[in-house]
C-alpha cells in the first residue's frame, strides 16, 4: 500500500485567491510558508522557511476565502499532486500544490477575521461568542465511514461502553 500525505501548519503568504470551476464549485489557491529552527555543529541556530501551494475545493474553499487573510495561521492535511503544463513558446512548466482534504483556521486574533460576521452561519463557521476553531473536512462519495450498530445505541441516543466488543 502507498501513501500520499501532506500535513503542515503554516502562515498564508497571500490573501487566498478564490475562483469557481465551471461546475460552480468554488475553488481557493494560496501560498503557506512554514519554519523549520535547528542548530548546526558549532551550535549556531538556523531558521530555513518552506513555501507551499494549497489548492481547496468545495464548502472548504469557500471558509478559506472568507476567514483567512495574508498572516492567518492555518493547518492543511492533504496530498500532493504535482502538475504540468506547456505554455506558448513550447516551454514545459510544473507546479507542485498540496491538495487540501481538511483545513482547520489557526488561533483566532481580531486581524484574522472579518469585522462583521455574516448574519448565516453554518455548522462549519466559528460562532462570534465561541473560540473553537473550526475543522472541515472533505465529504467525498469513495471514502469508508464508520458504521455503528443501532443495537448498541439506547434510548437517549448513547452508546453503551459495555456493548462495545473491544
Amino acid at each position: 500500500m502507498f501513501l500520499n500525505k501532506a500535513i503542515i501548519f503554516g502562515n498564508l503568504t497571500r490573501d487566498p485567491e478564490r475562483r469557481s470551476l465551471p461546475s460552480g464549485q468554488a475553488v481557493v489557491s494560496m501560498g503557506v510558508a512554514t519554519n523549520r529552527i535547528y542548530f548546526d555543529q558549532n551550535k549556531q541556530k538556523h531558521e530555513d522557511t518552506e513555501f507551499h501551494n494549497v489548492v481547496i475545493f468545495g464548502r472548504q474553499a469557500e471558509v478559506a476565502a472568507q476567514y483567512l487573510k495574508k498572516g492567518s495561521s492555518v493547518l492543511i492535511e492533504g496530498r500532493i499532486k504535482t502538475r504540468n503544463w506547456q505554455d506558448q513558446q513550447g516551454q514545459k512548466h510544473y507546479k507542485t500544490e498540496i491538495i487540501a482534504e481538511r483545513m482547520q483556521l489557526g488561533p483566532r486574533t481580531s486581524s484574522n477575521y472579518p469585522q462583521n460576521p455574516p448574519q448565516q452561519r453554518s455548522e462549519y463557521e466559528p460562532s462570534s461568542d465561541s473560540q473553537e476553531i473550526p475543522i472541515i473536512e472533505e465529504e467525498t462519495s469513495n471514502s469508508p465511514g464508520l458504521a455503528v450498530d443501532d443495537s448498541l445505541i439506547d434510548d437517549n441516543n448513547e452508546i453503551d461502553v459495555k456493548d462495545i466488543p473491544f
